[in-house]
Formats: C-alpha cells, structure tokens, sequence
C-alpha cells in the first residue's frame, strides 16, 4: 500500500530524480508481428544487472484495471499479466536476475491493514449495488432511458490472497511463461529467474530485500550491481535506500490523475452515477459507435533514480561542527526511520504530522537541531535509539498547539477559494440575465453541438413564454414567502424556510462531524475520550498506547533493515498517540518474541476475509464466518463505523473493526482442520522459492547432473557460475525439465514441446541468529558519478521543467528544420495570444487605431507562395531573429500585415484552385499558374535585397513564430 502522497512529495520537492522511460516497440510486417530484440543495448543509455518485480503490482492492475476494459476471464487475465511482465523486461533488459515475488502470508502487523482494505472493498460494493439500483428505479420512475442491465458475474478482487485457487493456478501460470521465455527469447538465454511464489511467506517486497540484503553479505557479491526494483508502493524508496547500494533505480508507471470513467448506470462519459439522468445518448457523426468509449492509453514508465535522491540528502542532510563524525549512510537512515512517522502499512500516523503539510521538512529540521545535543544518531543498523528519539519527539509535541491550529487556518482558507471558485463557475455557466434560454439561445459557430432545427416555430416560442411565466411565478412565490422583500432569497435569510435548497446549489459542502476539535483548548482530553473512551487524565492507558508505539517503530525499522523480527507482533490500537506522550521511552522496549511461525494460507484468509469473500474457503471454514452459533462469529460483522478522523473521504478514514484474536481463532479452526481434502491442504501448505535458467547458462550443466543422479540433499550453488549469487539448491517435486514438454495451463496459449529450461528449488543463504547485516556501503562500492547540478538546487528557477528521457542527460535532442518551424508556426503562436498570422479569428478592432497603417494599394506587394495556403504555411525568413518586444513593434509599422497577408494568401490560393478545376493551357490553365510563380519567384529575390537594409518591409516584417534553435546544420546569424 506504500505511504499515501509520499511519492507526491517527493518528486515535487526532489525533481530531477525522475527519468521517463524510453521503451522500443515491436513492429508488425505483413501481419506477423516481431518482436524486440532485448539483446541490443538499453535504448536508456543504462545497463542494469537485476531486475525484481513486486508482483501484486502488476497482478492487480492486469485483472481489474480502471482505464480500459476488464478481461473477460482468467485466462485472459493470464496473458495480460504476461505482456505486462515482457513490457518491463523490454525496458530494462536485465542481464543477470530476474526476481518475481508474490505477496505470501504477511506478518500479523500488516494483516490488520490487509483485514481493514479488504473489509473496505466488500462494503464499497454492496453499497455501490444498492446504489445503482436506487437510482436505476428513480430514473425508469420518471421516464428516463437507461440501457438494459448486463448480467456479469463480479471479479472479487479479494481473491488476490494466498491460499486461493487464482493464486494457485496464478503460480502454474508464471512456471509456464517462464520455461517459455527461457526456451524462446534471446534476451532471457544468461538470465538467472527466481519465482517466489504466494506459498513462500512474506510480503513481495521483503522477500526482494531479503534477497538482496542476504547476497550482499556474501563475500563472491558484485557491490556495483545495478539493481532496478518495480513497484507502484512508495516505500519502495525507503527499502531501496535501506539496502546502501549505490545504483538502486525504481520503475513504476507514471501516474495520471482524472482519467475519464463512464457512468456505471447508462455508460456514458462526462458524468458520475449519482449525476445520471438517463437520457439516451445522441448520435454524433458518422463513427458513432466510437463516441462514448473509454480513451485507452498504453501506460507509460517512469524511473526513480535513488543515486540522485541521495545527492539531494547529501546536501540536505549534511551538518557542520558535530561533536562525532558525520556519517552520510547513518544519517540516510536516520531520514528513513523520520519518514516513518507520518505512516507506513503498519502503524498510523501521529496526529501532528501530516506529509501534505511539510511533515518530514519540520522532521529534518528538528533533527538537525536537535542531533548537536543527542551526542549521535538515532539509528544504527535497524536498531533505535529510543533516547535519542524521545528528544526529537518531545521538539515536536512543543509545536503540536501550533501545528493544529495552523491546520485549521489553512483549511479554513482553502474552503474559502473553493467557495469562491465554484461561484465563478456558476456565474460563468448561467450566463447574463438578459440572454435567452432554451432554442434561442446563441450558440457559437463551428461547434458540434449545434442545435437542432426548428420544426414549429410557433410551438418553440410558446415554451419559451411559459418557462419565464413559470419563472416569474416562482420568484413571486419566494416573494411572497420571504414577507414582502423581494430582495432576499430563500437562500439568503436564515428565516427562510419555504424553499429547500439543492445540495448542488450550496455553497458549501457537507462537513464530517469532527468531536475532537484539535484547534481549540482541551484537544488532548477529547482526543483521548472520542478515540479510546478513556479519560486523558489515565496515564496508564496513554503510557500502554506510547509503549506500542514505540514498539511498532523499532518492529518496522527492524523489519527494513533485517528482515521480520516476531510474526506475531502487531499494534492493537486504531489510533497513534501525540509526540507530546513520547516521555521516558527509553526503556519500554527490549526485545520480540523469538521463533514466532507465520500462519499458514488458509488460516490467514479466515483472518483478513468478510463474509462475502468466503466463497474462497472450504465449506466448513466458511460457516465459521456466518454462522450464528460460531464462536468467532464476533470478528465477521456485516456492518462497521469508518471514522474520518478530520478527512474528507472515506478511503482516508479508519475502519473501526475488531481486532482478531490469535488463539481463539486457532482453536475454532481445529475443529474444521480435518475437513481439508488433499488439494485444499496443498493450498495450505508453505512453499519455496524456484529457480529457472536455460541451456546456455553456465549453470545448466550442474543443476542437470543433479536431476541425472537424483541427488536429494541440500546443494550449494558454485558463485562463479552464477554471478556471485549463492544459496542451497534442491530438486524440485514437479520439475520443469529440458526436452520435456511443458503443458500449457491456459488454452489459447499451445504447449511447449522443445523446452530447454530447467527449474529446481532455491533458499537463500542462512546465517546464525543473532546475525545483524550491516547498513553501510560495501568496501569496493563506486559512487556513481554526480548528475545535480548548481542550477538544480535553486528553488526559484523559472525555466519550464523538461522530462529528462533515458538515464544520459546529453542525449541528442530531435531538430525540427524549416518546414518544421512552418508547421508549427501555422497551428500556434508562441509570442501572442490569441493567434499569429495563421489563425482563423479576425483582428482585434483596435489595430486600425495608433500608428497601425494599412499597406498603400499601389505600393510594394509582399512574397505569395504557391503553398501559401497549404499545411506549411509561409516560407522561412531570412532575417535575423528578433526579440518579441521589437517584433510587437514592427507589427505596427508599415509594410505588409500578417493579417492581410493571410487574406491576400487566401484570395490567390482560391483564384488558383478555380483556375486548376478548369484545367487546360487557357486563360486559367498551367501557363498562367507558371507565369505567376516566375513573377512570384522575382518578387521574392526583389523582396530579399529590401529586405537586408529594411527588414520593416515585405514578408519577414509581421513574422510569429519564433526561430529555430542553432544547428549545426545551418547559421542563422
């Protein structure tokens, strides 16, 4: 889920570590389509070693998406996951791993926000099916039309958990593609891929870490590994940060905000379901059929380079005149450990600290004021150091009072202008009062929306007449009910109390109600007594919530940096305390549980699943959930409270369910545990990682000998066949083997019957507990080399931003030559507004006013091109470039206008094309049109020598479109 508007934050304020993609695209030639050669060099200029995919990434937006239409099943969903996973491996082009990791059984830490998120989804559907219904009969009651409802059987996006048969079957289907990519594509022949599939325990993302952080320990590691990591979660960021390599690069799509959606009751675009008013759509043009589907646009990628993020902290982190040496990879994990405290999937975020507001600016100044006087960092390795926390704690519940109340200013401010916003908009939409309705109304010219004709006139006229007779009975009912004063409207005296006003007609929105009010006095008292119903006045409770706390920041460092230090642990509160509660932390935590076991796959969908969902548990496990005489029927309710907790929407509140009970729900699923047949307790089952590579892979050999001699003990792989990777290998039960036919699980996709692919169990490299991995850089680390410069840290720059294409800053930009500049020049204007010399409005009327003086009728007649009139426009100047102000002058003086000429252009262009339709070597005919051009042709060389004493004169006088940049093709100068 990542840390909402982080990644926001931080490509606004750190620009410059965004890179978009560049992506070569397949060609199609006589209907076969071919595909790209990933072998060739990175069209990004940058070569990249490993390549991991966060798979529920991509998983979810191939079997639900919400841009185009969904797969009709899975199968298709299959192959949507496939050319996914091909788009990105064509981007980045790994040339040593590929990591694909599914989402397993996550620690009970995360399973309460998994719990709450999928709580949330079965309530927002069963609300949004009510709702549809509601208003499918309120518009069919008032005559409206709506087209008939489709039977369609809803895809449960909650089945994306481990322990179900999509997951399962999700598995078989990855084994496949991936046999088929090693045996068919060039680009995947030295490419080692790893599959850690949902029976493998952990969250994809730290099971990538893990990998990472337990080859890096080893001693055969390559420290100048490029490492490209996908995923859409921000704190992807953090992890990658957390993992001390130099070259750390993230890929994620490119985020688009207000893509158009069809109203999901009539299907059309431009309104949402609770504006529907069931009119049928009209037909528009000829392509009718296109008119009202969804604009589908093939997502884009960007890069986030972590080398320049941490550039940006080196020059934002770095302190003078400390009493201990500074420590660059101590104080970036220090502003990772920061970063947690305004959220993360594990703990809320406190009160007072709000990303939106500049929460980890006020962070890093606090801690760099505050860090003199700790005598050293806060971290070290993925432990705290809670004495040293409490002080920066303790700076920030000083300004909470402040901070609240600030809140409260801004958002006070910003309903203000959107108050006063959407009121220009009304005004802007109804229009003056003088103009008429309906019919007769104006419209603007050249417009689709035209209306249509009049059939009876006299009919039109009358309803004109009676809609402002209604208007004015209305207003003098209003009159009437507002006592005589025709004045105040029913919506301007608070005595009014004839006409209810519509809620799209307020001026203000409905406003959750907020019992806290951290603004005002006593907000502690009341945020304690609305959030836990204790008194504020118990310090046992608030000291109870801070030690949780605390424990949550030292489980979730420990966890980014280590790996998960107890499966068990969780924090068992809905809400964070303030900063001001952080008071002798020191010694309220000592260490996690140890050898705590994650839960198995069906055991966690008994614990994050509704009742809704059961569907995807056995029979006997489902009436657990629905049953009344079920003894954990408690943790199953139909209905819960979402508390906004001072936000506007409902996605940003919080879920009031209850928490799930560990050994209540491990003693109800004793009972039914026997009921489990054969392949529900495979399902069940913890898996292990696999490993997949081709025949030309130096290890090929060995791991083939170990299926020829069916060696069945722990292996460990020889480091130098295998990049420096190490860990134990094993046979796998269902291997995939070369020469073997590999069954196809999907139907349109056909068998391979030459597969030279093999597969076999991996396990990382084991260490002994207590082992800490050491977050510092390795000793041969090259720093890449520096990309930021001095121009990239001033904030006031007033340059447009530009997108940087490719990881090389000097890439060769695209040249447009003259016909290019022609082009442009015709479509827009650059120096104006309103138009340049092509456009289609006419001038203002204050241009025959001042010094504008029309050219003389017998004087000097500017160039006419014979494609005056064409897409290119006008031919180059050869003048040299003037700034706009001296253009703006010129415009006014004598000479040809830009306008008249175009009038004059459009008058010759059109003798000429009467003259061609009547052919022939006449009056009208080709000699005519060559006389003209040789005239046209000596005006031209006349018009160039005035120009080089003169440039007020001819054509180059009235030019808008701006110069083309230098080249070194040609000299402008």
């Amino acid at each position: 889920m990542g840390v909402p508007a982080f990644f926001r934050w931080l490509s606004r304020k750190y620009p410059s570590i965004i890179v978009h993609c560049v992506e070569e695209k397949g060609k199609e030639c006589n209907g076969v389509r071919i595909p790209v050669d990933t072998t060739k060099p990175n069209p990004n200029e940058v070569e990249f070693d490993n390549l991991y995919l966060d798979m529920n990434g991509i998983i979810h937006p191939c079997t639900h998406p919400e841009d185009k239409p969904a797969p009709k099943n899975e199968d298709e969903m299959m192959v949507a996951i496939f050319e996914y996973i091909d788009r990105l491996f064509n981007i980045v082009r790994p040339r040593r791993v590929l990591y694909m990791a599914i989402d397993g059984v996550a620690p009970r830490a995360k399973m309460n926000q998994q719990r709450s998120r999928r709580f949330r989804a079965s309530k927002e559907g069963v609300e949004l099916t009510e709702e549809k219904q509601r208003m499918r009969e309120e518009i069919i009651q008032r005559g409206g039309y709506l087209p008939p409802e489709e039977i369609k059987e809803r895809f449960d996006s909650n089945c994306i958990t481990p322990g179900t048969e999509f997951m399962d079957n999700l598995a078989q289907c990855l084994r496949y593609y991936v046999a088929d990519r090693l045996s068919n594509d060039p680009g995947w022949k030295n490419v080692v891929v790893f599959l850690s599939d949902a029976s493998v325990p952990g969250e994809g993302e730290h099971k990538i870490m893990d990998f990472i952080r337990r080859q890096r320990a080893q001693p055969n590691h390559d420290p100048n590994t490029h490492h490209c990591l996908c995923g859409a979660d921000a704190d992807l960021i953090m992890l990658g940060l957390a993992t001390h390599e130099p070259n750390f690069t993230i890929i994620r799509e490119e985020f688009k905000p207000n893509k158009p959606r069809p109203c999901a009751l009539c299907g059309q675009m431009g309104h949402e379901i609770k504006d529907c008013q069931g009119v049928a759509r009209e037909k528009k043009g000829q392509h009718d059929e296109f008119a009202d589907t969804v604009p589908v646009s093939e997502q884009e990628f960007i890069f986030i380079r972590l080398c320049v993020l941490r550039e940006y902290l080196a020059r934002e982190l770095t302190m003078a005149s400390l009493p201990f040496p500074f420590d660059f990879e101590r104080s970036v994990d220090d502003w990772v450990f920061m970063c947690f405290f305004v959220g993360n999937d594990f703990l809320p975020h406190l009160p007072s600290l709000e990303i939106r507001e500049g929460a980890i600016d006020r962070l890093v100044n606090i801690y760099k004021d505050v860090v003199h006087k700790t005598g050293g960092y806060l971290t070290q390795n993925g432990f705290v150091n809670l004495e040293r926390v409490e002080m920066i704690m303790q700076a920030v519940g000083v300004a909470e009072d402040n901070i609240f109340k600030k809140r409260k200013e801004d958002d006070e401010n910003f309903k203000r202008r959107n108050k006063e916003k959407r009121r220009r908009m009304k005004a802007e939409q109804q229009g003056p009062a003088y103009l008429t309705t309906g019919q007769f109304a104006p419209h603007a010219l050249g417009r689709r929306d035209r209306p249509e004709a009049v059939h009876n006139a006299r009919h039109q006229a009358y309803d004109v007449r009676m809609q402002h007779n209604k208007d004015a009975a209305q207003s003098l009912k209003a009159m009437m009910k507002n006592g005589g004063n025709s004045s105040a409207g029913p919506s301007d005296s608070t005595e009014s109390r004839g006409v209810k006003r519509k809620a799209e007609d307020s001026d203000s929105e409905p406003e959750p109600e907020d019992n806290v009010r951290l603004w005002e006095e006593g907000w502690k008292q009341r945020y304690y007594k609305t959030k836990f119903d204790v008194d504020a006045t118990d310090d046992d409770f608030r000291r109870k919530v801070v030690q949780s706390y605390v424990e949550g920041l030292c489980w979730v460092l420990r966890y980014y940096y280590q790996g998960c230090a107890s499966w068990k642990w969780y924090f068992p509160f809905h809400y964070a305390p303030f900063a001001s509660d952080f008071k002798d932390i020191k010694g309220m935590f000592t260490e996690f549980e140890k050898e705590t076991k994650p839960f198995k796959p069906l055991e966690q969908l008994m614990g994050v699943f509704p009742a809704a969902s059961g569907n995807f548990l056995p029979s006997t496990w489902r009436n657990l959930m629905s049953s009344p005489d079920s003894s954990i029927i408690d943790f199953y309710p139909d209905d819960f409270a979402i508390d906004l907790n001072g936000k506007k929407y409902a996605w940003q509140g919080v879920a009031l369910l209850p928490f799930v009970d560990e050994r209540r729900l491990r003693a109800a699923l004793a009972e039914v545990y026997p009921d489990l047949t054969a392949e529900e307790v495979k399902r069940n089952s913890l898996g292990s990682d696999v490993l997949f590579l081709s025949r030309s892979h130096l290890l090929f050999d060995f791991i083939h000998e170990l299926y020829r001699t069916e060696s069945n003990e722990s292996t460990d792989i020889p480091a130098e066949l295998c990049h420096g990777i190490q860990g134990t290998i094993n046979l796998d039960d269902d291997p995939i083997l070369p020469d073997k036919t590999v069954k196809s699980p999907i139907p349109m996709l056909r068998d391979i019957s030459q597969n030279s692919s093999i597969g076999v169990k991996f396990k990382d490299p084991q260490y002994a507990d207590g082992f800490v991995f050491k977050a510092v850089l390795l000793p041969d680390a090259k720093i890449p080399n520096k990309v930021l410069k001095p121009g990239d840290w001033e904030k006031g720059n007033r340059e447009p931003w530009r997108p940087q294409l490719g990881f090389n800053p000097n890439r060769q930009q695209a040249h447009l030559d003259q016909s290019g500049f022609r082009a442009l020049g015709h479509s827009m204007n650059r120096n104006q507004r309103g138009g340049g010399q092509y456009s289609n409005a006419p001038p203002p009327s204050n241009y025959h006013q001042g010094n504008y003086r029309p050219p003389h009728a017998g004087g000097h007649q500017p160039f006419q091109h014979s494609r005056q009139n064409s897409l290119l426009g006008a031919p180059p100047s050869f003048h040299q470039p003037q700034f706009p102000r001296q253009q703006q002058q010129q415009q006014y003086r004598g000479g040809g206008h830009g306008w008249d000429r175009a009038v004059q252009s459009q008058q010759s262009a059109y003798q000429q094309n009467m003259n061609r339709d009547r052919g022939g070597a006449g009056p009208g005919g080709y000699q005519q049109r060559y006389d003209q051009r040789r005239d046209d042709w000596h005006d031209r060389r006349d018009d160039r020598r005035d120009n080089r004493g003169q440039q007020h004169q001819g054509y180059s006088s009235g030019r808008s479109y701006p110069p083309p940049p230098p080249s070194r093709r040609y000299n402008w100068n």
